[in-house]
């Protein structure tokens, strides 16, 4: 499956004319820029700017310092995301609660453009830090909230990615995601967000339907939408736009089985303007037919979609 994936990597990158002559050196898998937000921590008493100006760098080195896979990256192949985290409250010293969103993008053969492949919002990014704490992670055990919730993002990045170069190729992440979180359901320091208790949008309901046998075509259509669709698009826009509208009908009945999904719903996120862009230069049946659709999987933009119509 991997050696599917690094051949996609490396016809991408070289239509890119990325490469360059560290094309044998090796890297981390992950380059992942951090962005910390603590404005709304500045009239609290127990803020102290020391430590959140440690814990942006420390985050990123945790990120993006670290292998993931057992898989060989070039520098220039690593995966690109960004980690935009709001710190909202602080309780007590060294006790955090905000939110977080992750976006994971993915260039797009034979242009210059980056596509988005998810777009996912955690809003219980709650943990604890001290600078005298370091982060230790083992993914066999629980050390902390933070340590984990970062270990499952990274996860999170490499399947989402890898199933978009190959049918299911981030299975293997998404059972080391979904381990992680069985791990932290048995732990008591760990937030609810990690049960199935906590909200629909959670990390547990968002693992659980990257494992769900019933989310199978959509993952399988994530292949679709990027290999076959976008991958193809400067060659054969027509074609490419037929495979994206059959990826579009697939999620619409699997959205139908899971109308909650937040995955589903991450997705649509990240996809909304792209599918509207790429639909906008098809034919008036095409049109309609992906307003129809995407008015009900994507109902916020409707309006937007609506200009489908004109």
């Amino acid at each position: 499956m991997k050696l599917i994936t690094s051949y996609c990597r490396v016809l991408l990158f070289t239509q890119l004319l990325i490469f360059s002559f560290s094309h044998f050196a090796q890297a981390q898998e992950l380059n992942c820029t951090v962005m910390l937000n603590y404005n709304q921590l500045f009239s609290q008493q127990n803020t102290d700017n020391a430590n959140l100006n440690q814990l942006k760098n420390v985050i990123t080195d945790f990120l993006n310092a670290r292998r993931w896979t057992n898989d060989n990256f070039n520098p220039e192949e690593r995966i690109n995301c960004k980690l935009n985290i709001n710190l909202i409250r602080s309780p007590a010293q060294g006790v955090y609660e905000g939110t977080a969103q992750l976006v994971v993008t993915r260039p797009v053969y034979g242009s210059n453009y980056e596509t988005l492949l998810i777009s996912y919002v955690d809003r219980f990014f709650n943990f604890n830090y001290l600078p005298s704490n370091p982060m230790y992670f083992n993914e066999n055990t629980y050390s902390d909230e933070l340590t984990q919730m970062l270990a499952f993002y990274a996860y999170l990045v490499l399947a989402v990615d890898y199933d978009s170069f190959s049918k299911q190729g981030g299975n293997p992440y998404v059972q080391k995601a979904f381990q992680l979180v069985n791990i932290a359901q048995n732990s008591s320091g760990a937030g609810t967000a990690w049960r199935s208790s906590g909200d629909v949008r959670s990390r547990f309901w968002l693992v659980d339907n990257l494992m769900n046998q019933q989310m199978l075509p959509f993952r399988e259509g994530v292949y679709t939408y990027h290999r076959l669709g976008l991958d193809t698009f400067t060659e054969n826009p027509v074609a490419a736009r037929r495979q994206i509208m059959n990826v579009l009908t697939n999620i619409q009945q699997v959205s139908k089985l899971m109308p909650t999904s937040v995955y589903i719903n991450s997705f649509f996120d990240a996809k909304g303007e792209e599918i509207y862009k790429i639909m906008a230069e098809g034919s008036k049946e095409e049109r309609q037919k992906v307003f129809t659709m995407m008015s009900q999987l994507d109902p916020a933009k409707t309006e937007m979609y609506r200009k489908l119509l004109r």
